[in-house]
């Protein structure tokens, strides 16, 4: 009897063992599955053109090119030639919509030429008015940026409280951080509602600063000195939607 018991044991353990090794092969099956999805679902689109528009078109707001590629699974020079075949696209089919470069993001937009069509239907952009010392304000920034209040002061010798209010309101400049000094004083530098408002890509694109701008700059802080400027009350300048 004690013979016959053991191997009824013995079987049962053999019969364990099978299904514990049916069921181990099962696992792995499965997570080899799982690891071929995971790789299936990062592969690069079989038509990144449409990909891209599809991306940048649901967002609306501008995109980094690091973000793209991640999500894309595209290197950097691939996302360049997608860019370009889709701006090419665009412009061979006389499309409305183009891709605008800000810095390293992009970013879907409409042609600056329906701009009066569009806004018989959307809202109207906020239209504001530069003055001149927020003008120059606002180039010390572009061109010496990060920049700190001292430093602006220092360029224009008059204070830049004002100017630097207005260009933080207007969402032209912005803090980008601290400087590594005593009382780490606040670094400022543009946006990308200043490329997009002054139509550039990249603040590469601006044109050098002249030494007759340089003492336009001079004699324009002097009259504001003087008091012979104020922000609220002169009209001149120039003006830029927002």
């Amino acid at each position: 009897m004690e013979e016959l018991n053991k191997e009824n044991i013995n079987a049962e353990n053999d019969s364990i063992q099978e299904e514990k090794h049916v069921t181990d092969d099962s696992t792995g099956a499965d997570a080899e599955n799982g690891q071929d999805d995971d790789a299936q679902a990062v592969t690069r689109p079989a038509h990144p053109e449409a990909a891209l528009e599809a991306i940048l078109f649901a967002y609306g707001n501008s995109v980094s090119a690091e973000r793209l590629c991640e999500v894309l699974c595209l290197t950097e020079e691939e996302l360049e030639e997608t860019v370009v075949n889709l701006e090419k696209q665009y412009a061979d089919e006389g499309r409305g919509i183009n891709i605008v470069r800000l810095e390293d993001s992009f970013q879907l937009g409409t042609k600056a030429e329906y701009y009066d069509r569009l806004v018989k239907l959307a809202k109207h952009p906020k239209r504001y008015s530069l003055t001149d010392s927020v003008i120059e304000t606002l180039s010390i920034v572009a061109y010496k940026q990060p920049v700190t209040k001292s430093e602006i002061e220092k360029i224009r010798g008059v204070s830049a409280d004002h100017a630097i209010n207005r260009l933080v309101e207007y969402e032209l400049i912005e803090e980008v951080g601290r400087l590594e000094a005593p009382g780490k004083p606040l670094l400022f530098g543009t946006t990308e509602q200043f490329l997009r408002a002054f139509g550039v890509s990249s603040i590469s694109e601006l044109p050098e600063m002249s030494e007759d701008l340089k003492e336009t700059f001079k004699a324009e802080a002097e009259k504001e000195a003087l008091g012979g400027d104020n922000d609220d009350d002169d009209d001149t300048g120039i003006i830029v939607d927002i």
